[in-house]
């Protein structure tokens, strides 16, 4: 029987964020002004007024998870996990808890990381729709023969894929795919084409920042998104982390492959619950639990 901490990732931001930890604990406090600090910005103000809108830019949303997820991590860190993984962006957050990154050089990291999607998303326009009730071989099949960029992008859970491209190829695939047969094809609010070729861009960036960064060694096992499967060598940690911004997040694969490994209970550690439903979806004896 182990214990699994799960991060999430873009989408779980909400106006208010993070709040009550920045008012009752002092330790919050202090992290949240350095990071402040680091940015260069007041991001506490826009996470605790800001409204969605204002949430929901790229280069705000994903440091704005990434501190909520490590000040609510930070209150349960005197339980160690016995392994990590963290949904796309909370990659990262799964990287402070297992040692392999300190805060400060996980915070500048995702702040590079969030504005190369920003500037991705705007030379290269994009977006992402969701398919329910399709198996993922049939998404992904009907998506290699759409003539336009149109990949899968999250494999959420079973019979909930999200695909990611070009406006037109995901118009044209969303067509293709209910007469394939998916119950739903929901194309999503987003601003750009993430895990997809259109991030090429962003990935050389972000390249740059990951190999300037020290790397420590994982004091548990890393399930990392684009592999699906425990990693604790830096150098590969580095790499996959590189290749998750144009390749897929295999989440129910790492799920999978987590309970393969004995995992039972999963927590989810941050902002929002999405993370426990999608794993109750994929196995349904995981016992779950969130601190958010």
């Amino acid at each position: 029987m182990k214990h699994a901490y799960v991060f999430p990732g873009q989408g779980s931001q909400f106006p208010g964020m993070a709040k009550t930890y920045f008012e009752q604990s002092a330790f919050a406090k202090k992290i949240m002004e350095q990071a402040n600090d680091l940015l260069g910005f007041r991001l506490s103000d826009i996470m605790f007024t800001g409204t969605e809108e204002d949430l929901r830019r790229t280069d705000v949303t994903q440091p704005a998870i990434f501190l909520h997820s490590i000040v609510a991590y930070k209150s349960i860190e005197q339980v160690k996990p016995d392994m990590v993984a963290g949904h796309s962006l909370g990659e990262f957050s799964a990287l402070v808890a297992a040692g392999v990154l300190s805060f400060e050089d996980a915070l500048r990291l995702v702040a590079t990381r969030a504005k190369a999607m920003q500037h991705a998303c705007e030379h290269q326009p994009g977006t992402m729709a969701a398919i329910l009730g399709l198996a993922d071989e049939k998404v992904a099949e009907v998506c290699a023969a759409i003539d336009d960029v149109v990949v899968p992008a999250n494999y959420n859970c079973p019979g909930q894929l999200v695909i990611s491209g070009t406006v037109t190829g995901i118009e044209k695939a969303c067509i293709a795919l209910k007469e394939a047969g998916a119950k739903r094809a929901l194309v999503l609010p987003v601003g750009g084409a993430f895990h997809s070729p259109l991030m090429k861009s962003a990935e050389e960036l972000l390249r740059t920042a990951i190999q300037s960064a020290s790397f420590y060694s994982t004091v548990c096992p890393v399930y990392q998104n684009v592999v699906a499967r425990a990693v604790m060598d830096a150098e590969e940690i580095k790499q996959n982390l590189i290749n998750q911004l144009t390749g897929p997040v295999k989440w129910t694969q790492t799920i999978q492959a987590m309970v393969s490994d004995g995992a039972t209970q999963f927590t989810e550690v941050g902002p929002g619950k999405v993370l426990q439903g999608l794993i109750q979806k994929i196995s349904k004896e995981a016992q779950v639990s969130a601190v958010g």
